[in-house]
């Protein structure tokens, strides 16, 4: 039964480490990229990391594969969020389709004082 599951679980995180390196491909400029990278690394390799500890249960391997997931989820989205600032602040624009930039927003109440 663990192992049913664990594979389902692997399976699933799979199917997003796809989707988020398609979206890598597909989406029009940084921020979608990085939305999807973080998407990606999170969830996807979050979910083969689960599978890997339903299958193989709390043995070493187990416990580094709960350690990996619990650094990867603390790191990949603050690693995310400060590629996209550093990217805005040294004039990266959003792509046309842009419709609201609250960062630019908040930048400039800044200025104002």
């Amino acid at each position: 039964m663990n192992e049913t599951i664990g594979s389902v679980l692997i399976i699933t995180g799979l199917v997003f480490d796809f989707f988020g390196c398609l979206g890598l491909v597909r989406f029009p400029d940084v921020y979608s990229r990085l939305q999807a990278a973080a998407k990606c690394i999170t969830l996807g390799t979050s979910g083969i990391l689960v599978g890997l500890v339903c299958c193989k249960g709390f043995t070493a391997t187990g416990i580094k594969a709960l350690l990996c997931m619990f650094f990867i989820l603390l790191t990949a989205p603050v690693s995310a969020h400060a590629l996209a600032r550093g990217a805005y602040r040294s004039g990266v624009k959003p792509c046309k389709g842009t419709i609201v930039d609250e960062y630019e927003k908040y930048l400039e109440t800044i200025k104002r004082g």
